[in-house]
């Protein structure tokens, strides 16, 4: 099955390649309307943030998702999920 970011990107590519044909055949002038520079953030990773939710101080708000820290660096305070 074809991911939904895939399938965004190969109907652009298609839009896109379609207006630009009928521009071309309308006007009789080459006009490229590619919307390649919004490729990249269609196939970006996604980061599952709620996943791994960050752990806050409850004394002065420090946040972190690093397992390293179990008490605030700051106050000594035991972080909380």
């Amino acid at each position: 099955m074809v991911g939904s970011r895939t399938l965004t990107a190969a109907v652009g590519l298609v839009g896109s390649l379609l207006v630009s044909v009928a521009l071309w055949w309308y006007f009789e002038t080459f006009v490229f309307l590619l919307f390649l520079p919004f490729v990249p953030f269609l196939f970006r990773e996604v980061r599952s943030d709620d996943a791994d939710p960050p752990r806050t101080c409850p004394e002065c708000e420090f946040r972190t998702r690093n397992d390293a820290y179990d008490y605030c660096p700051r106050d000594g305070a035991r972080l909380e999920r």
